[in-house]
């Protein structure tokens, strides 16, 4: 089977499809103008399924330099038959290909390695085929295989045993087969480790654990790595003895009439305890750690893709508190471009407490700069400062307050970004400006954060560091991309997500941009410097340009496709500049089908122009729901069982959802509570009903409201 062929099995699409998606990768497309302006070649393979074709291509093409090195490395040694080569050239995992590679792979001086350097070899080679003999084993060892380095019998028996021991062990179809049965029937125990400290008692659940391999969920398997790295608790695989048995037997059957029958009986038990079984319980943790990895680096990239996706509030002056004791509440206030307007630090908590004096500043900006909206950050002291907020809001009807999420704030207030931005800011109140505008366009602000430091996830800090950027990554660009990005506001930052242009040519971009005004056309992005032809291609359709010369650069219309768009609102008796109130009714005359036909353009990329030429650069941020604006604080106290509220999703993991109601804790919405098929994510906003509350442990439990 071709790659293409078997990643098509996989995406359930044709082998077509994914060879022309990988002609198109191979010579140099991104996965986004891909998705977006190559749905004819693709047959309208959507971002996730490009994606997934990238990464698929580049595994299974790591898989083949593998196999060539594995081929090269026995083929050197002599060794390579072509019933090994066929196997391997049939492998299709690494791990397969390691299989087989096993006995051939240089390794470190082994006990095996150094009986077969004192001549022991042939004495293996009668255990394992089990030679049948009249002859006593003593009498074949003395006259064939004593020498200066072997100078007794036991020695020479327990070297030919270390030789079959490591054979034994070595065996592709002895490893393929047990670990096979290991990853099914196997059990894992955990134990605290004597005298180990866990104050808080985080892995109390694991201190006398058991469960098999296959039922355990990937945040017991996340959880269990990291007390075991933590020193709290030790785990250990357990094999079925069977399983390893019948496995072993299949390939090395003993024979109980040849004398070297106890010998193999020995080599196996000793290649079982000291080699087979410590590579299988390896193999095992390896892969439930990468399955684990695998589902918290999907929730994490699931979580943010809500976040990022979250809508802009528009038109909205805001503060922007990143609350503190000690060091005071740092203040900032930003016009509804994201402006820096005013700064300030107050001290409204512990230990100065000084309320009214907080009260005062904070009213005092808002009367003038008219501000409309106080955004607080959702880390240490966020709860006391909401009241302060609250009190605010009381006496101006015309503003609300909002918590956000202020993960990264401190990671972009230290960074080189934004020193480049506010250079003469306390790094501080670059924290309380980035806070400010996560309300008024999470995307922009988010993109200047390592999306690591972002924290939606689970376990993020433990899993593999690199898939989990590579995975990140790919969110940040398939969602900006989705968007767009308006070429004359943008930051670097967002510029350098947007497909074909990275970080250099952002730099380049906004260097332009500041020495000859904002840019009139898209035409016009073809004089920065180093953005050429390619670059072009790939990043026109997500730039837009408002209030151009041209009208169609505010959409996500290609360039490559304007002459179609020009000749659709020519059929339409309509102009680049006609109201959209016209464009509707217009259009929707047209027959899709016929006209592609005449115009020579593909269907999918017909209707593509026909949606934007109806609702040009449409932002599908805008469908979502918007969120709560508050105005009162509710507080622990005034929760009682069976009262509804409304929530926000904050995160979204495998045993359910945390959703902020307005108090100091956010609530957990258990899994066994939600819906069958109701699929969330973060930002939505819900309806709640309190079922429980722990407030010695700061603890809410909520459930799905029953409808009355």
């Amino acid at each position: 089977m071709s790659h293409a062929e078997t990643i098509a099995y996989q995406l359930k699409v044709k082998p077509t499809q994914v060879t022309a998606t990988i002609q198109l990768l191979d010579e140099g497309n991104t996965v986004p103008f891909i998705a977006r302006y190559r749905k004819e070649m693709t047959g309208t393979l959507d971002d996730e399924q490009v994606r997934i074709v990238a990464d698929e291509i580049v595994r299974l093409r790591g898989i083949d330099e593998r196999r060539a090195t594995i081929l090269a490395s026995i083929t050197e040694q002599g060794k390579l038959t072509e019933e090994l080569q066929a196997a391997i050239n049939a492998a299709d995992s690494m791990t397969a290909l390691e299989d087989l590679y096993a006995p051939y792979k240089p390794k470190r001086r082994t006990r095996a390695m150094i009986a077969r350097e004192k001549g022991l070899e042939g004495l293996a080679e009668h255990i394992l085929k089990q030679t049948k003999t009249k002859r006593k084993i003593e009498d074949i060892v003395r006259e064939a295989y004593l020498n200066d380095k072997v100078t007794t019998v036991e020695e020479a028996l327990q070297g030919a045993r270390d030789i079959v021991a490591e054979t034994v062990s070595d065996n592709a179809r002895v490893r393929q087969i047990t670990r096979e049965k290991a990853l099914k029937f196997a059990k894992l125990e955990s134990s605290k480790v004597e005298n180990s400290v866990d104050e808080k008692r985080v892995y109390e659940s694991y201190y006398e654990f058991s469960n098999i391999v296959s039922r355990l969920q990937p945040h017991q398997i996340l959880a269990l790595n990291r007390g075991e790295q933590e020193g709290v608790l030790k785990i250990r695989v357990e094999v079925n003895e069977r399983d390893w048995r019948d496995a072993v037997s299949a390939e090395f059957e003993e024979d109980i009439i040849s004398p070297f029958s106890d010998e193999l009986t020995m080599a196996i038990e000793d290649s079982a305890n000291r080699l087979l079984l410590p590579a299988i319980e390896r193999d095992v943790r390896r892969e439930l750690s990468e399955k684990a990895d695998g589902h918290a680096i999907n929730v994490f990239a699931t979580n943010l893709r809500a976040l990022l996706s979250l809508p802009p509030l528009a038109n909205q002056t805001v503060i922007g508190l990143d609350p503190g004791y000690r060091t005071g509440t740092k203040v900032a206030v930003v016009d509804p471009t994201g402006k820096l307007l005013d700064t300030g630090t107050i001290y409204p908590h512990e230990p100065k407490n000084d309320w009214k004096g907080a009260i005062d500043t904070l009213q005092d900006m808002i009367n003038r700069h008219r501000v409309t909206l106080i955004t607080i950050g959702n880390g240490t002291a966020s709860r006391e400062t909401e009241k302060l907020a609250a009190e605010l809001t009381r006496n101006a009807p015309s503003v609300k307050y909002l918590i956000v999420n202020e993960a990264g704030a401190s990671v972009y207030s230290a960074s080189p970004l934004a020193r480049a931005e506010f250079p003469d800011l306390d790094v501080s109140i670059r924290g309380a400006v980035s806070i400010a505008r996560r309300a008024q366009d999470p995307l922009a602000e988010l993109v200047k954060i390592d999306p690591k430091s972002i924290g939606v996830g689970l376990y993020q800090h433990d899993v593999d560091q690199t898939a989990l950027s590579h995975s990140l990554d790919g969110v940040v660009e398939s969602v900006v991309n989705n968007v767009g990005v308006d070429v004359n506001t943008a930051s670097p930052a967002l510029l350098t997500h947007v497909a074909g242009i990275g970080p250099k040519l952002a730099a380049s971009i906004v260097g332009y941009r500041n020495e000859n005004g904002a840019f009139k056309s898209r035409s016009e992005l073809k004089k920065v410097s180093g953005l050429g032809p390619k670059a072009f291609e790939q990043s026109a359709g997500f730039m837009r340009i408002r209030n151009g010369t041209n009208p169609l650069d505010a959409s996500a219309i290609h360039p490559e496709s304007y002459t179609v768009a020009l000749a659709v609102l020519e059929r339409a008796a309509l102009k680049p500049a006609s109201p959209l109130n016209e464009r509707k009714a217009a259009l929707e005359k047209l027959q899709p089908e016929k006209l592609a036909v005449e115009l020579g353009c593909g269907l999918p990329t017909l209707k593509d122009i026909l949606e934007q030429l109806v609702r040009p650069g449409r932002d599908p941020r805008e469908e979502a729901q918007a969120p709560i604006l508050r105005s009162d604080v509710v507080k622990m106290e005034d929760l009682a069982p069976g009262m509804g509220l409304k929530g926000t999703v904050r995160n979204v993991v495998d045993f359910g959802a945390f959703v902020d109601i307005g108090v100091k804790q956010d609530g957990l919405l258990h899994k066994s509570q939600i819906p069958f098929g109701t699929l969330l994510k973060v930002g939505d906003i819900i309806d709640v009903e309190i079922q429980k509350i722990e407030k010695e442990r700061g603890r809410i439990g909520l459930g799905w409201p029953v409808k009355k």
